[in-house]
């Protein structure tokens, strides 16, 4: 139901939120404000404020913040609905009359809940039975004891197209089919199935701890490994979090929420004591997901697996966390040891052996510093100008001006430490400005090399063939794996066209966020993008074409983006070395302005080849 914002401010104002804490905690006066032990969290020294005047409570410890309907939610559990209709009962107002449509979104999201829920007692059913016992006996073998199970209503869906279909009929087809439970087939020559079969069943619960949606685990060979309900007028995957309804009190508690890569993580660190453990929902965090992340904590912990994909993974966020910075709103990290996940380190050592590890997570600014400096090598100033491009380009996401600014203060500085100079006064024009120059042979001040400027960057988009561009994209959603081994790189590409850099957006959150790749896995993608039927220009590239061998097709890709990276190296010598050439004009200056010149010359022939590519 939808209220008009004028009700709910008049009802906020017509509430006093000492009235409604203080049904439930022993408020003492402390000037204008009351003061009181934090009902979210155990402590001894008051650290919880209400202020009548501005309407809201605060916790200095744990970081809760609301107002009288936030805190009828948060504090009791109370639906938003029940808690607004409680304060107005309370205040002499009339909750406004539903608008018609907002009432039968309603209603019919209330319909389809009853189906998710009543699906969940049945999975949970079929678990205990006789067919359940591979699944029970999965359980067992993680650790999982019946108290656990039965907390995060765990179940198993036989392997059979219509038993959920025939035990839930009471519902109608309809339902069953809109709230993801059957898969409705396309061509309507069948009739619709089971979407979950042979699975172990994790339902999947809204803040208010209602089933709205279901993962499966598939419990022997088979792909993929996990499943998710699709999208329904229940489930947004992009803006939920896997067990958030039960972390929201254990994170205001612990003062801090982890995030995981999946639900077994979870569910596996809150049967070691930790319960303050959520997960994104079969895709990378979302702008939604950090929001609600950042509600319950300023600085969330990112713990995902220690594998290469899990890393990744890591710094996506990171990177999508970058605009959305401010002074209370960040990331922090921790690295498990390679190839384990956070379920692994608790069922080898138990919650002190992941405790420990949480005992010092890595600052945003300290993650990305140390991603970028093992992105490559730092050996020639082309390289260490292509880092400090980088973590600039990094900074400038950050859409807070002071907080960009100390962002690229502390990278510069410890960029300069890198490379064996300390910024600040001394040596060089100006003495303590930004850019530290050094001498040349001889004796003369000189600037170091500029980033990669607008020549390199017309280079690595407008200057080549688009072709050659929009074939690379569509061969690494061909090629999955190797789009994961090759993102990094990937990202360094400069795209100006929108619809390029949309789509290897797509590509690398979809490939980021999946449970598991193969050669089709990214194909829907150019379906909608209508690119999975190439022209013939680009039919040319081994890596577009579909019966191509893969092995070398996968070599061509990566070698071709390769060529493109370097050709935008190259050029961002070339500037450094022409204005070298203005500055000093040297026999050394001009062969090393001759010597890019060539190398510019051999990167746009290979080019061209690639571009002719039929």
């Amino acid at each position: 139901m939808s209220l008009p914002p004028s009700f709910l401010d008049e009802l906020r104002a017509r509430t006093r939120v000492s009235a409604v804490v203080g049904n439930d905690v022993k408020l003492l006066k402390a000037g204008k404000e009351y003061k009181a032990c934090c009902p979210f969290h155990d402590e001894k020294t008051p650290s919880f404020y209400v202020n009548d005047q501005k309407g809201f409570y605060h916790c200095f410890g744990c970081g809760a913040h609301g107002d009288a309907i936030s805190y009828l939610v948060d504090g009791r559990g109370m639906g938003f609905m029940d808690a607004v209709k409680e304060l107005a009962a309370k205040a002499g107002m009339e909750v406004p009359a539903p608008d018609p449509r907002a009432q039968q979104r309603a209603e019919r999201r209330a319909g389809l809940v009853d189906v998710t829920e009543a699906a969940a007692d049945w999975y949970e059913e079929q678990l205990a039975g006789i067919e359940g016992a591979g699944a029970r006996a999965y359980l067992d073998k993680r650790g999982l004891s019946a108290a656990i199970i039965k907390r995060f209503r765990l179940g198993f869906a036989p392997d059979d197209r219509g038993r959920l279909k025939r035990a839930l009929d009471r519902f109608g087809v309809p339902k069953l089919v809109e709230s993801g439970m059957l898969i409705n087939p396309e061509d309507g020559n069948r009739e619709p199935y089971d979407r979950f079969r042979g699975r172990l069943m994790i339902p999947i619960r809204d803040p208010r701890g209602r089933v709205i949606a279901f993962g499966g685990r598939i419990l022997g060979d088979g792909e993929p490994k996990y499943l998710n309900s699709p999208e329904t007028p229940l489930f947004d995957k992009g803006r939920q979090l896997y067990n958030l309804d039960r972390a929201q009190a254990a994170a205001r508690k612990a003062g801090r929420v982890i995030v995981v890569e999946g639900y077994m993580d979870v569910i596996g660190l809150d049967a070691a004591g930790i319960g303050e453990a959520v997960a994104p929902l079969g895709t990378a965090l979302t702008e939604d997901q950090l929001r609600l992340l950042w509600r319950l904590t300023p600085a969330p912990i990112l713990c995902f697996d220690g594998d290469a994909a899990g890393q990744r993974a890591a710094i996506r966020a990171a990177e999508r966390a970058l605009p959305l910075l401010g002074p209370d709103h960040s990331l922090s990290f921790v690295e498990l040891p390679a190839g384990q996940d956070p379920d692994d380190v608790v069922r080898a050592g138990g919650r002190a052996a992941f405790e420990a590890l949480l005992e010092a997570p890595e600052p945003l600014v300290e993650r990305l510093w140390r991603h970028e400096v093992a992105a490559g090598p730092l050996d020639t100033p082309e390289q260490r100008a292509g880092l400090k491009q980088r973590l600039f380009d990094h900074a400038r996401a950050i859409q807070n001006p002071g907080l960009s600014q100390l962002y690229r203060d502390d990278w510069l500085a410890r960029f300069d430490r890198l490379v064996g100079r300390e910024r600040g006064g001394g040596g060089g024009p100006g003495g303590g400005q930004r850019k530290p120059w050094k001498k040349n042979k001889d004796g003369r001040w000189v600037p170091p090399a500029p980033p990669v400027g607008a020549a390199a960057r017309r280079l690595s988009a407008d200057g080549i063939v688009p072709h050659l561009l929009e074939a690379l994209l569509i061969g690494y959603a061909r090629h999955p794996q190797r789009l994961l081994e090759d993102a990094e790189d990937l990202v360094r590409l400069e795209l100006s066209d929108p619809r390029l850099a949309a789509l290897r957006e797509k590509l690398l959150d979809a490939a980021f966020s999946a449970e598991s790749l193969d050669p089709g896995t990214l194909l829907p993608i150019l379906a909608d993008e209508r690119l999975d039927s190439p022209s013939r220009p680009l039919m040319g590239y081994s890596f577009v074409k579909p019966d191509a061998d893969r092995a070398q097709a996968a070599h061509d890709l990566s070698a071709t983006l390769e060529t493109i990276l370097a050709a935008a190296e190259i050029e961002s010598a070339l500037e450094a070395a022409t204005e070298r050439l203005e500055r000093e004009f040297s026999d050394e200056a001009f062969g090393e302005q001759q010597r890019l010149l060539g190398l510019r010359r051999d990167a746009t022939d290979r080019l061209a080849v690639l571009a002719r590519m039929e």
